[in-house]
């Protein structure tokens, strides 16, 4: 059997904390909020959980987790669409004190394979139906390829024979709820693709995926980055549709609505009609889309119901082709699942602060983090100028330093140390043009 994934020199308080905080406070506030459409898709109910609600579940399906016997820190895997019971099982697998490894649904049985395997994945959390796709099922045929992989579960319905029922987990254990976020968190896995931009909705690269490591308190940081030029406040609603697979759907959806106090929405099929219905509802929200829908949206009076309209992109991308913004479009670039450059457009907006990387600590802002939170990271990570520092090389290519991009590769169970400086390299480099970044294209 895999050996179970080390232990930090100090190990920080992860997501549950945050939940339980706010819980406390505010037991009667809406964390999570299902897309209305979900049980066309899933078939399932489109549920809205308090965040008291969503605390109890979280310690069943903790409870249920523990029962299994998996080493201390064991890999499991997290493969469901973004909707409230994802959501529900990353927090559980934390709490139970495992590594949440994300693995988007929307991947073929190879793929998923690859990625198990890359991170030596003990156990999977999936879902019965999406659409035409059992993801449980596929999750089977990986299972009888990769033998280390003991335990397949799932929400229904269409639970297969031998995957553990989530929804009877949730029946049959009662968990400590008042214990929630009171350990250590162990991290999370996410994987990269090289090769992957965000010029469109294309199809995804070819290349087998890179198991990145990152502990608890990174991924919040991270989150806190995005938060600065959002600017959400406790109780305003982030709506995503950016899915809850990877570093930017995890940073700017579920970790950032912790961290703010605020509700999520996440939107895992695109509707026009019910993200429309959505957008009417009388609460402050930020909208969280991919880059290539700013076009679709610049066609609508979407942009006049948000607080913020944030835009995602992945680099390689082209960032010339960006509409002349209003207040309160932000612009989010990722790279690879090692940082996420974020600002608003207007003096701190990514293609300057690409031009001229110094612009990153002339002006920071403060991230608006709800008063209820437990503090998992050190307080000088409220200033976005503490979270990500960046230059360019004398070739072009782009370096990372600071909280939030503090990641490591992952091989077989195994980090690996490659920045012995505190820098970590890119393969991207800007294209500039009157000092301003008009692409970041692959070096």
């Amino acid at each position: 059997m895999p050996a179970a994934m080390p232990v930090p020199a100090s190990a920080p308080m992860g997501l549950c904390a945050l939940l339980a905080a706010v819980a406390d406070r505010h037991p009667a506030r809406i964390a999570f909020v299902d897309q209305a459409s979900k049980p066309d898709w899933c078939g399932r109910p489109a549920i809205a959980w308090t965040f008291a609600a969503a605390r109890e579940i979280v310690a069943r399906l903790a409870e249920g987790l523990q029962q299994l016997r998996l080493p201390p820190r064991s890999p499991v895997g997290l493969c469901m669409a973004g909707m409230a019971e994802a959501h529900l099982a990353f927090l559980a697998i934390e709490q139970a004190g495992h590594v949440p490894c994300l693995l988007p649904v929307t991947w073929d049985e190879d793929r998923l394979l690859q990625a198990v395997e890359s991170a030596q994945i003990l156990a999977i959390l999936t879902q019965g139906v999406l659409g035409a796709e059992r993801p449980a099922e596929t999750m089977c045929r990986v299972a009888m390829r990769y033998f280390p992989l003991r335990f397949v579960a799932a929400f229904g319905p269409h639970v297969p024979d031998g995957v553990l029922s989530l929804d009877q987990v949730v029946l049959d254990h009662r968990g400590d709820a008042a214990a929630l976020g009171t350990g250590p968190a162990a991290g999370l896995v996410t994987f990269a693709l090289p090769g992957a931009g965000s010029a469109g909705p294309s199809s995804e690269p070819a290349g087998a995926p890179v198991a990145v490591r990152r502990e608890a308190e990174a991924l919040t940081a991270a989150a806190a980055g995005c938060l600065a030029p959002m600017r959400v406040e406790p109780g305003d609603r982030i709506l995503s549709l950016m899915p809850p697979s990877d570093l930017k759907g995890l940073a700017t959806g579920l970790a950032a609505a912790l961290l703010a106090g605020a509700t999520l929405e996440c939107h895992p099929v695109f509707e026009a009609g019910t993200l429309s219905a959505a957008l009417d509802q009388p609460v402050p929200t930020h909208l969280v889309a991919p880059a290539w829908m700013e076009a679709g949206f610049a066609r609508t009076t979407v942009a006049g119901r948000l607080r913020t309209l944030a835009y995602v992109h992945r680099a390689p991308c082209r960032l010339s082709g960006r509409l002349p913004g209003r207040a309160g479009v932000v612009d989010i670039l990722a790279f690879d699942e090692t940082a996420l450059l974020c600002g608003r457009r207007d003096a701190q907006d990514v293609g300057l602060v690409l031009a001229a990387p110094e612009r990153a600590a002339l002006a920071p802002e403060r991230a608006a983090l709800a008063p209820e939170r437990v503090a998992p990271i050190p307080d000088r990570t409220a200033d976005r100028a503490g979270l990500i520092q960046l230059r360019r090389d004398p070739d072009g290519r782009l370096s990372f330093r600071g909280a939030a991009c503090t990641a490591r590769m992952l091989h077989r169970g195994i980090t690996r140390e490659e920045n012995q400086d505190g820098w970590i390299p890119s393969r991207f480099r800007p294209s500039l043009f009157a000092g301003v970044a008009t692409a970041v294209a692959e070096v």
